[in-house]
């Protein structure tokens, strides 16, 4: 039998991943996925080919009618186009913190978070330009176009420049308070004449398709010309709407990167930049603090030990939080949250009793989630609050993050159902167009069960030493400046 369905895409750092869900019931009835290089600087080819491989392993087996698609991306990416359609040079995304000096120059140039919804950090898309800018400037004068990797998905699947609100939200040159592009602050970044010349995405509504697949795209895909392509959006606005996010709740992600964020009715802006005032996928707002170094951090200690990931998060789990006092700031790659972008990791505590493999990996661990509860705890001083967590990403079915996320936050963890939120979150999107429903009902429709509920074992919190981090990220904050 032929199952209707929408095709719902996470493009992120480490891979692309499809989702092929039944479009009437919200069951997923295919999965693909496709590896990127994972580096901190793209080719935005690499996204292209990997999609088309993930598209085809759904399709080329047959039983499915697509009815149309929708693509979520790694926020933050900066990609120049040039006027023939091309690519300029190969895309800094949002791991890349090379632009830290110039997200330090901007932010002394103008109050972001007032104007934009966000403080600047080298994450910023604004920041990378201005990077390329002072670094690059022929490569910047080739470039008539500039867009986010989500848009640039769009560009290649409708001829046609368009992005989201949410993804916008995230360059630093679009205003979550007004909903408009902000000129000025663009010139900030590469003066005047190109802040002018630059054709920027078109701006498409939550419900609004981006337009049509178009028959090129349609032939390397191998799917029908002319079916609807959605706006797309942010991978982490995308996991809100796959995980049905509603306000008052807060969810916590577990992937390359980690995040909290909530849906909020109102804007946000944090003068501290730990928590960007994104907008959402679905006209609200996705107030959110990012770390840099999440689940990576932990499976780069396993590595370091020759370990496999379930293994080294078992014999990790098998410790009780504090791992004896080794305190880890596992900073590897600079961290965003807080805004520390030259940073590397710290160890304190280490002696001869502290020295061992199994140690190692709890203060990988700890160290990770205590990032997350500094992160709920920044939410929290806008007054964002819940009584638990939702987890989401590729850590949250693992019980021993479960058990550490619900220990270092305090608060009890909800675990639903699926794995790729953020790719059912773009066929939430898809599926709101091709049925002609809003994209709040399908959210509400299609949201996962309940799979896992974990609570917080009572007295751990304090093993997490979190006030003793705070004074070590100060003291980080102050020999880096």
């Amino acid at each position: 039998m032929t199952r209707s369905v929408v095709l719902g895409i996470d493009s992120s750092t480490q891979s692309t991943k499809v989702l092929a869900v039944d479009v009437q019931t919200g069951e997923v009835v295919g999965t693909s996925r496709a590896p990127h290089s994972g580096r901190d600087i793209q080719s935005p080819d690499e996204w292209w080919h990997a999609l088309r491989l993930a598209i085809r392993q759904i399709t080329d087996d047959g039983g499915v009618e697509v009815r149309g698609m929708s693509a979520a991306g790694q926020q933050h990416g900066c990609v120049l186009i040039d006027a023939r359609g091309e690519v300029v040079r190969p895309a800094p995304l949002w791991n890349n913190v090379a632009s830290a000096p110039d997200a330090e120059r901007l932010n002394a140039m103008s109050d972001f978070a007032a104007e934009v919804g966000s403080r600047l950090v080298a994450s910023f898309t604004v920041t990378k330009l201005a990077h390329i800018a002072r670094t690059a400037p022929d490569d910047l004068a080739r470039t008539t176009a500039v867009g986010l990797p989500h848009d640039w998905l769009n560009f290649r699947l409708t001829g046609q420049l368009t992005t989201d609100r949410g993804d916008a939200s995230g360059t630093g040159w679009w205003s979550s308070r007004d909903g408009a592009y902000r000129r000025d602050i663009l010139a900030l970044a590469v003066g005047d004449a190109d802040a002018e010349r630059l054709e920027l995405p078109i701006v498409r509504e939550p419900e609004e398709p981006a337009g049509s697949l178009s028959k090129l795209a349609a032939e390397e895909l191998g799917l029908p010309a002319g079916i609807p392509v959605g706006p797309g959006t942010g991978d982490n606005m995308a996991a809100a709407l796959g995980v049905g996010a509603k306000p008052g709740e807060i969810i916590i992600s577990l992937g390359t990167s980690g995040t909290a964020f909530a849906v909020s009715e109102t804007p946000t802006a944090d003068s501290s930049g730990e928590v960007a005032g994104f907008a959402d996928a679905t006209g609200r707002f996705l107030p959110l603090a990012c770390m840099l170094n999440c689940t990576r951090a932990v499976d780069t200690i396993a590595q370091l030990l020759g370990l496999e990931r379930d293994v080294a998060l078992s014999r990790a789990g098998a410790m009780v939080p504090g791992a004896g006092g080794l305190i880890m700031l596992p900073y590897f790659s600079g961290e965003r949250t807080p805004n520390l972008p030259h940073a590397t990791g710290v160890l304190e505590g280490l002696t001869e009793q502290t020295a061992t493999p199994d140690t190692m990996l709890r203060a990988a661990l700890d160290g990770v989630v205590a990032g997350l509860a500094y992160c709920v705890d920044a939410l929290s001083r806008l007054g964002i609050t819940a009584p638990g967590i939702t987890l989401v990403g590729g850590g949250a079915m693992h019980p021993v993050w479960q058990q550490a996320v619900a220990d270092a936050t305090g608060l009890p963890v909800t675990v639903r159902s699926g794995m790729e939120h953020a790719a059912r979150g773009a066929a939430v999107q898809i599926a709101s167009i091709a049925c002609d429903e809003t994209i709040t009902d399908v959210a509400e429709r299609w949201r996962p069960p309940v799979v896992a509920e974990i609570a917080p074992r009572p007295g751990t919190r304090d093993a997490f030493a979190l006030q003793a981090r705070r004074h070590m990220i100060q003291h980080l904050a102050h020999t880096s400046s």
